[in-house]
Order: C-alpha cells, then sequence, then structure tokens
C-alpha cells in the first residue's frame, strides 16, 4: 500500500499558488494608455514641472486602486475543485472495512458506495445493487444514471459508462462496490481542472478597443510633438523652448483622466447590473456583455428547471396535462389509480414544509411523481400508511421495472411501474371508469407514447393486479394485469427563457445548447424554447462534432443550435471555433463540466444558486437569481455602458483635439502659447474630469437591445464620431484662438489672454457636453434633469473654474488672471456656444 501511495501520490487535485496582491496591483498597470501616462509622468518630472508630474501620478494611484479592490478575488478554480473531492472514503482493505481520508486511496482500493456518498475517485465497478449516480456535475445530464457491472469499450464517452463512476458525482440511490482507477489529477475530474489550468483567457474587446485607441493616441502624441518641433526650429525657437511646447502637446494629446473614468464607468455599470441580479467578478465582462454575438448556454439548471416534473398523465380513458402550481384537475378514478400507482411502487421522500420546492430523497423521477400525485389531491404519505408494504421488487436497468405488494383492507395487490413496452407485455386489460376494464390496445398505447417521447418526454407505465388469497406475496407472478396508463415527464423550461432568446434574436444575439442531455430531449427542450427559430433545431451530438477538422467545426458552431451529449472537451472545442469566427461568445453553466469552457469564453456566466463553486470562480459574472432571463438584463446594461464609454471617451478626446489645433495653429503663427502645461491639466483633470465621470452615468436609449452587437473590430470611438472629433476640435480651437488674439491685442498680456482662452475652453466644455449625450439625438430633445448627476456636475465644473481666477493660491499654481468684465464675460459664452450650432449640424448631416 505504502508503494503504491509513493507511486501514484496522494488523492488530490495540484492547487495552484494564488495570485499575489502585487502580482494584481502590478496587473493594474498593463494597458498601453497606462504605458504614455507613465511616460508623461516621467518627461514632467524630468522638465521640473513637479506639479503637473504630480497630478499625473494621482490619476495612475486612483486608477489602480479601483481596479484593485474590483478584482482582488483572484482566480481559484481549482482549488474550488478541491472542495469536490470526498474528504473520506468507505474502503475495503485486507477484507476489513474502513472509513479513511480519501487522500490516502490508491490504485487497486475496493471503495463502497451507499446513497448520498460523494465519489471520491474513478471507480470501476464490479457490484451494483439498484445503484444509481448523480453526474450532472460532469456530464449536465438531468437524470441519475443506473449503473451495472456490464464491461463498456475504453473509448465510451463519460456519460455512457455504465460500469464506471467518477470522483465528484453523488449516489443518488442503492449501493455498489468499485475498484479504485484513477486518483488526483488522472481523474475525469482532474482532467477538467487540467484544462481549465491550460485555457487561454482571450482578450475582451474592451481591452482590445482600448489598446488600439492607445496606439491611436501614442501615434498623435509623436506626431503632433514632432509638427510642433519642426514648425518652431522654422521660427528659429530654441530646443529648450520647443521641449516645453512638446510636453503641453503631449499633455494635450492624453486623455489623463480616460483610465480612471474607463474604470468608474464599469464599476456603474456593475452595479447596474447587480441590482438586476448579475453579479460582475471582472470589470471588463461589463462591456463584454453588450459586444456579445453568441450565447452558448447549458440547459440543466439554466434554461430549465433542474427538477424532473409529470408534464402528461395518459389513461385508457383519456389524459391530463399538468400544470406548475397546486391547482388540481378532476380526479376521475382511472386518473387516481396511475397516480396512487406512483406512489405505491415508489421509494422516494419529500422534506416537508418547504413549498413546492422541496427536497426530494431519493430517484428524482420517483420524487416527480410524488409531486405530481400532491398536485392531483392525493394524500401521499396517508396512501402509503393505509397500504401496507408487504413485498417490494427495485428497480433494475436489466428488469426495466420496479414492483410493491401492498395490503389494505384484507385485500393485496401488486403495482408495478417501468418502461411501457415491458409493463405492456404483463397486461391482459386496461383500467375503465370505476372498478371495471376495457380491452387493452397495445397499438393505442404505443401511439401515444410516441407523441409524448416526441416531445421528448420520458415514459413510464404503470399497471397493477389484486393477489390471490393464496399467493404468496413474495413470489406473485407478474402476468395478467391490468393497465392503468402512462406519465411524460421532463426537466421544463424556465419561466420566461423562451421570451428572453426572442429579445437576444431581436437584439442580434444567437443562443446555442450546450448540453450533456441525449440528443432527443435537448431537440424537444430547443424545440419548446424557439431555438430553431420556428422550426426544429438542428443538433449535432459532442461526439460528431468531434470528428471534424477546424473549418467543419466553424461550420458547424454557425449552422447549429443544439449540442447534445457534449463532454467538457467538446464544449471547449465549440467555444474555440466560434471564437475563430470572430464571434464574442458568452458561455453559462452550473457544473464542473462547465467550467473549462466558462473560462476560455469571452465572458463566462454561471449560476449563483444552483452553481458549483468551480463555475463560479471560472465565471466572469454571476446570476444570483440563476435565471438566463437575467442575462438578456445583463446584455441590456452592457451596451448602456459601452455606449457611456464611447460618450465619454468622445468628449475627452474632442477637447483634447481642440487643444492641440489650438497651440499647433498659434505655434505656426508665431504666437505666444494659449495653454501652460498646468493649464492643460486643469481642463483635463478638473474641470473636464468632473463632466466626463458624470456622463457614465447617463441612461440608455431605450432602443438599445434593437441594435446588433458590434464587431470586435470596430474601435471605442466610430468612424462618425473620429469624423465629430475634427469638426468639434477645430471649432472649439478657432473660437479659443480667436478671443486670444482679441484679448492679446485688447490687453498685451500674455497671462491675461492665456487666462480668457483657458475660460473659454472651458466654457466650450459646458455646451460640448450636452453635445455628447447622444451619437444622433440632438441636445434639445434630451432633459437636462434626466441625468442629474450631469447637470449638477457641469454646474460645479464652471464653478469651480470661476472661484480659482480669483483665489490667490490657484492663481498662482495655474498662473491666471481674474476676469472681472461682464462683455468680456458675455464674449466668451457666444463663442462658446457656438459648438452647439456646429455639432446639431453635423448630426442632421450624419443623421442615420
Amino acid at each position: 500500500m505504502a508503494q503504491r501511495r509513493a507511486e501514484y501520490g496522494a488523492n488530490r487535485l495540484e492547487e495552484a499558488p494564488p495570485t499575489t496582491a502585487w502580482a494584481l496591483l502590478l496587473h493594474q498597470f498593463h494597458s498601453p494608455l497606462i504605458y504614455i501616462l507613465l511616460v508623461a509622468a516621467a518627461v514632467t518630472v524630468a522638465i521640473g514641472e513637479y506639479i503637473d508630474a504630480a497630478v499625473i501620478a494621482a490619476v495612475l494611484a486612483i486608477n489602480a486602486a479601483i481596479g484593485f479592490f474590483q478584482e482582488q478575488r483572484a482566480e481559484q478554480s481549482v482549488r474550488a475543485l478541491m472542495r469536490l473531492v470526498s474528504p473520506k472514503a468507505h474502503v475495503s482493505r485486507g477484507g476489513q472495512e474502513a472509513e479513511i481520508d480519501s487522500a490516502e486511496l490508491v490504485p487497486g482500493d475496493v471503495v463502497l458506495l451507499e446513497s448520498g456518498a460523494r465519489v471520491p475517485a474513478d471507480l470501476r465497478l464490479f457490484r451494483c445493487n439498484d445503484l444509481a449516480i448523480d453526474e450532472s456535475l460532469l456530464t449536465g445530464e438531468s437524470l441519475p444514471v443506473r449503473k451495472s457491472e456490464v464491461a463498456v469499450p475504453e473509448e465510451t464517452a463519460v456519460a455512457d459508462r455504465l460500469s464506471m463512476t467518477h470522483a465528484g458525482s453523488i449516489v443518488t440511490a442503492g449501493r455498489g462496490r468499485g475498484w479504485v482507477v484513477a486518483i488526483g489529477r488522472n481523474t475525469e475530474l482532474g482532467s477538467i481542472a487540467q484544462s481549465m489550468r491550460s485555457a487561454e483567457i482571450v482578450a475582451t474587446p474592451m481591452q482590445e478597443r482600448m489598446r488600439r485607441f492607445a496606439q491611436v493616441v501614442a501615434a498623435v502624441v509623436i506626431a503632433a510633438s514632432a509638427l510642433a518641433i519642426a514648425v518652431g526650429l522654422l521660427h528659429g525657437l530654441r530646443l529648450s523652448e520647443l521641449f516645453l511646447v512638446a510636453v503641453t502637446l503631449a499633455v494635450s494629446a492624453i486623455p489623463e483622466g480616460l483610465p480612471v473614468v474607463v474604470t468608474i464607468t464599469l464599476a456603474i455599470g456593475v452595479r447596474r447590473m447587480a441590482g438586476r441580479n448579475a453579479v460582475i467578478r471582472r470589470l471588463p465582462a461589463v462591456e463584454t456583455l453588450g459586444s456579445t454575438t453568441v450565447v452558448g448556454s447549458d440547459k440543466t439548471g439554466t434554461l430549465t428547471e433542474n427538477r424532473m416534473t409529470v408534464m402528461e398523465a395518459v389513461t385508457p380513458v383519456g389524459g391530463v396535462t399538468l400544470h406548475d402550481g397546486f391547482e388540481s384537475p378532476p380526479l376521475s378514478e382511472p386518473l387516481r389509480s396511475l397516480a396512487l400507482a406512483g406512489v405505491l411502487a415508489n421509494e422516494a421522500d419529500i422534506a416537508p414544509g418547504q413549498g413546492d420546492q422541496e427536497k426530494v430523497r431519493g430517484d428524482p423521477t420517483e420524487g416527480a411523481l410524488l409531486v405530481a400525485a400532491r398536485r392531483l389531491g392525493l394524500d401521499f404519505r396517508a396512501e402509503r400508511t393505509a397500504h401496507e408494504s408487504l413485498y417490494e421488487i427495485p428497480f433494475e436497468p436489466e428488469r426495466a421495472y420496479s414492483a410493491s405488494v401492498r395490503a389494505k383492507d384484507a385485500r393485496r395487490w401488486i403495482f408495478v411501474k417501468g418502461a411501457p413496452e415491458r409493463i405492456l407485455d404483463m397486461c391482459v386489460n386496461a383500467a375503465g371508469e370505476g372498478r371495471g376494464t376495457l380491452p387493452l390496445d397495445p397499438l393505442e398505447v404505443q401511439r401515444h407514447g410516441s407523441v409524448l417521447a416526441g416531445r421528448g418526454l420520458r415514459l413510464l407505465a404503470f399497471a397493477r393486479r389484486e393477489l390471490e388469497p393464496e399467493e404468496d406475496a413474495a413470489r406473485t407472478r407478474l402476468a395478467g394485469l391490468t393497465f392503468l396508463g402512462l406519465t411524460g415527464m421532463m426537466d421544463p423550461p424556465r419561466e420566461g427563457v423562451r421570451e428572453s432568446i426572442t429579445a437576444c434574436r431581436d437584439a442580434g444575439i444567437r443562443v446555442l445548447m450546450i448540453t450533456g442531455d441525449h440528443a432527443q430531449t435537448a431537440r424537444a427542450i430547443g424545440r419548446d424554447l424557439g431555438l430553431g427559430d420556428g422550426a426544429d433545431p438542428v443538433v449535432m451530438t459532442g461526439a460528431e462534432f468531434a470528428l471534424l477538422d477546424d473549418a467543419a467545426r466553424e461550420r458547424a458552431a454557425a449552422e447549429t443550435q443544439v449540442f447534445a451529449r457534449v463532454a467538457p472537451e467538446q464544449k471547449l472545442a465549440v467555444v474555440h471555433a466560434l471564437q475563430r469566427r470572430g464571434e464574442v461568445v458568452a458561455v453559462t453553466g452550473d457544473g464542473v463540466n462547465d467550467a473549462p469552457a466558462i473560462r476560455a469564453a469571452d465572458i463566462g456566466v454561471a449560476m449563483g444558486r444552483s452553481g458549483t463553486d468551480v463555475a463560479r470562480e471560472a465565471a466572469d459574472m454571476v446570476l444570483t437569481d440563476d435565471n438566463f432571463v437575467s442575462i438578456v438584463a445583463a446584455v441590456e446594461e452592457g451596451r448602456i455602458t459601452f455606449d457611456n464609454l464611447r460618450k465619454v471617451t468622445f468628449f475627452l478626446i474632442s477637447t483634447g483635439a481642440a487643444e492641440i489645433v489650438t497651440i499647433l495653429t498659434a505655434l505656426a503663427l508665431d504666437w505666444p502659447l494659449p495653454f501652460l502645461p498646468a493649464q492643460i491639466l486643469w481642463l483635463n483633470l478638473v474641470t473636464n474630469g468632473v463632466q466626463d465621470v458624470a456622463l457614465a452615468f447617463e441612461p440608455g436609449d431605450p432602443d438599445v437591445l434593437k441594435h446588433a452587437p458590434r464587431s470586435r473590430s470596430e474601435g471605442i470611438v466610430s468612424r462618425l464620431l473620429w469624423e465629430r472629433t475634427l469638426v468639434a476640435g477645430f471649432t472649439m480651437a478657432a473660437g479659443t484662438l480667436c478671443v486670444f488674439h482679441w484679448e492679446l491685442g485688447e490687453a498685451g498680456s500674455v497671462a491675461r489672454a492665456q487666462t480668457v482662452a483657458l475660460t473659454t475652453m472651458v466654457l466650450f466644455q459646458v455646451f460640448h457636453v450636452g453635445n455628447s449625450r447622444s451619437e444622433h439625438q440632438s441636445v434639445f430633445t434630451r432633459s437636462p434633469f434626466s441625468n442629474r448627476f450631469l447637470l449638477l456636475a457641469t454646474v460645479a465644473a464652471l464653478s469651480v473654474h470661476v472661484a480659482a481666477l480669483f483665489l490667490v493660491p490657484i492663481q498662482l499654481v495655474l498662473r491666471v488672471e481674474a476676469i472681472a468684465e461682464p462683455a468680456t464675460w458675455l464674449r466668451m459664452i457666444a463663442v462658446a456656444s457656438t459648438i452647439l450650432l456646429t455639432m446639431e449640424l453635423h448630426k442632421w448631416l450624419r443623421r442615420p
């Protein structure tokens, strides 16, 4: 035993070292835009502009702090898997039974399984006594799997290995014994853990857009600085003077407040989504969800309720459809007999006192029969008490039925339930009205069964017979029975999911079902949910998908609506095929089998209530209500967040463009600089900074879900807004240069002219922030009170600037003068208001 333990190691999963706080903090600076700010800070220190450097450093610190605390919960996916390994194992060693730590298991050990136990390792079963295993954690199949000792081929998929049971699964019924064949990282659970470690985490659309945007900013900084130096040299300026001009231009070009505002905007989106049952674990996921083009959803527990429910009951004299709730259809005698058989040939129970969502003890299928009987008005506990149990025949896959001999009022009955074809072979007639019987029509029963099975329902048939007085209960013959009817059950779709899928389709988002369940069941659920858009959905199994090459996989991913019987590695392959097509993929799930795909997706979505720790830790977003419906709400908030990021960015870069054009034009005309570096930072971080943060609170457009998702290749600023940036920049630059030149000629003071130019630019921002509230709508159609924070921020920004003109300490830092003349203020306001007319004209000319 010691030799095997030394050879194979402990039965535990390898745990990845946790991310250190320092590594997490350094990660906050891993952005091209941040690199530019770091260079700007270094340059300002080098030229002795320590106030400017301190301001930039404060910006970097605030951004890092917000990102650090938002993402402090490091990835712990593999450590969460550890909690799925049972701490104890019941083994048989040397003919003696004992309970040991599961970490001490080695291949060759014999493990004893009983109802309620968690399987501690991968086992090859050699003895099964009505053994049923819940493997949904690994396979996604909603029903427990009945196990047997019969060997299966080695290449059999995990979900079909009836002679195997795997670590992390749960025994729902019966007993069994098996040899340990794999422990730790060699188990199926360990394979999933390895997949999660090796899964590549793709850059989010937001990260890609910010990277491209930072490259544009860097190019503008370099080009503007080079142009300024070239123009300055032509005018005979010294290099030391031109260096200050270049720094001023760099400070103008860099939107210093953008990293902070982006982080704040995403954080606002996080808060909004939390109010709609979606908890975001990583900030960029907010915007990513708004860009999603495909949602690959797990079935069990996500699209469906993860509880077996009797949907149809058919007796020889008619049928009834059962609905959730406690309404009771008229309980005819044939229907009562059917429900009674389902109660008495049944070993399950339901924990009392918890409403209609009780915890089923035993097989979920048998639990569903108890719930259905109660909905029909039958007190199953009272009936079990009234019908004394004399003999039980448990369900075995080989016999395909179970039976119970019961006694009541000196009469004995045998009640049988099982596969329809098996039960029909035992029956000679069918139950009629009252106590009478009808001729049995097997073809009619098969027709009803085909209809129910075609809708994806799992069928059970029921029969009974009264025993003769001399008949031995333990040796009763299973023949001459009276057929009572059929039930069809399924794990039903969640309420509102079909409507949510339609809403996704309207928003340009395709919804796929990716499940470990059988193809027929998945097809029926997909049809009920409308995945086929009016027709049966196209279904492909994981085994079929695995045989395709990469090109064929991409075609299949585009044409298939339902992937069934999918193993974890196959679900991961589907995600990769979609991503190679350029799709932005969201993956939802709740089990261990979903975790690798959740981690590899552009945005992973886990269930908060029923989901496993593994799925939640791998996810970017957790749904607190386990409801697919909440995804649509989260998509809406994600799109609003992106729109607000676009508005903020446009506002910042258009005012930055105005500053650059103003400085370059003044340099070309051989004028003094209209702004100093400290004044530029004042514009960008104080007056501008208050308003751009407030833009992040802008309410969304009502038709935000009517538009198609944005392409990955589309930048954070659209072509239309780049065009508008130039128009706005030249408009504000022209107005600022006019008042600067006027004041310079009138007063003869450069400081006075710079103060007027700076204040005019502040006023331009006050008007222009209203233009930035919508890409297409007129500023005059949006109430200023619909975003009260922006209204207050605009008033505050202007008030702060006016106060700064009259406060001596700030005058010294900014090198500005007080402006007290009303005529000057009227002139500046008149010039600044021209930005409204220019932007309205551009919106009208470029209306969609």
